[in-house]
């Protein structure tokens, strides 16, 4: 499929043209595209238009200051908008109805596969809510405190508090202009992503750190979620956001992996890498895809099946 890729000039107009929007965010959905949804929604607003965000999954409690405005109402869309979203399949249930009426498609995933009838794509963006931010400052918008936080959030979460290697100059840019002119509180925010863990949390890190398995030479380790484990323990699957950073805290560890049951034979795969291995395009030959360093898949099969799966794509993905 052939990407119809669009500048930041051509998706202004598409956003000041259209009407009664759906914007779309992934299954298991993250701080960037739940703040890039929110913003989007709040820069709608401003232009008078109807907008409502959707999402396969619910939003995870922590993220309750961004989503607690309302997702919209109720109403016929008439345009389809997708944010952080580079494959359809990444839309969960909601794939059915909208995976092929995707109108615009808001990204910065070097993967995006081009199903959408336009694509503002940046893959040197930090995070999505960097082109909402792009966005919002083209059309003039002056963006409420709201918004603000949701593009900050999205921001912070994409680059690990600003440590990952995709953090950018423009990222920090954008942080200090929100911090200049909003009441953002970036330091709660900062804090309720990174530095706060609920009980059920802190019992699974302790747990996956004692299941951990090695691999290729103690150069690849992983993790396996069950939905026994989580019964068991009475965690919340929520109470996983975070947990796919853990393999890759090992010394020596060139890619991190965390496997979490979806359902009966079928798991989400989330990829890390240290250094130099790219588990985007391993992801790819297992049918999903994302970032070079932070990637993901949904693998069908047993659990043994799917680990097997695995090993192999990272082992190969090791030796090109």
């Amino acid at each position: 499929m052939r990407i119809m890729l669009i500048d930041l000039s051509e998706a202004v107009e598409f956003l000041k043209g259209c009407e009664d929007a759906v914007i779309l965010t992934h299954q298991s959905p993250d701080g960037d595209c739940i703040g890039a949804g929110f913003a989007l929604k709040d820069l709608l607003e401003a232009l008078g238009k109807r907008s409502r965000v959707l999402c396969s999954d619910e939003f995870p409690k922590r993220y309750d200051f961004m989503t607690s405005v309302g997702s919209g109402e109720e109403f016929e869309p008439k345009t389809v908008i997708a944010v952080d979203i580079a494959d359809p399949q990444l839309m969960g249930n909601l794939r059915e109805t909208y995976g092929n009426k995707v109108q615009l498609c808001i990204d910065h995933h070097i993967s995006n596969v081009g199903y959408a009838e336009k694509t503002l794509l940046n893959a040197g963006a930090s995070a999505t809510c960097e082109l909402i931010y792009e966005l919002a400052d083209a059309m003039k918008i002056q963006m409420s405190d709201h918004c603000a936080a949701c593009i900050y959030t999205g921001i912070a979460t994409d680059t690990g508090c600003f440590k990952y290697e995709c953090t950018t100059a423009r990222c920090h840019e954008i942080a200090a202009e929100l911090m200049k002119s909003h009441k953002l509180k970036y330091a709660k925010i900062n804090r309720e992503m990174f530095d706060v863990k609920s009980i059920g949390r802190l019992k699974m890190e302790r747990i996956v750190t004692d299941l951990m398995e090695y691999y290729l030479d103690n150069r690849l380790t992983m993790i396996c979620i069950t939905s026994d484990i989580l019964n068991e323990q009475h965690v919340d699957a929520n109470d996983l956001d975070g947990c796919a950073s853990i393999p890759l805290q090992v010394e020596g560890v060139e890619v991190g992996v965390t496997i979490k049951e979806k359902s009966e034979n079928e798991y989400k795969v989330s990829m890390r890498s240290a250094n130099d291995v790219n588990v985007s395009a391993i992801c790819q030959t297992l049918g999903g895809g994302g970032h070079i360093k932070a990637a993901g898949c949904l693998v069908k099969g047993t659990l043994e099946e799917v680990k097997a799966a695995v090993v192999e794509a990272v082992r190969k993905g090791m030796e090109e």
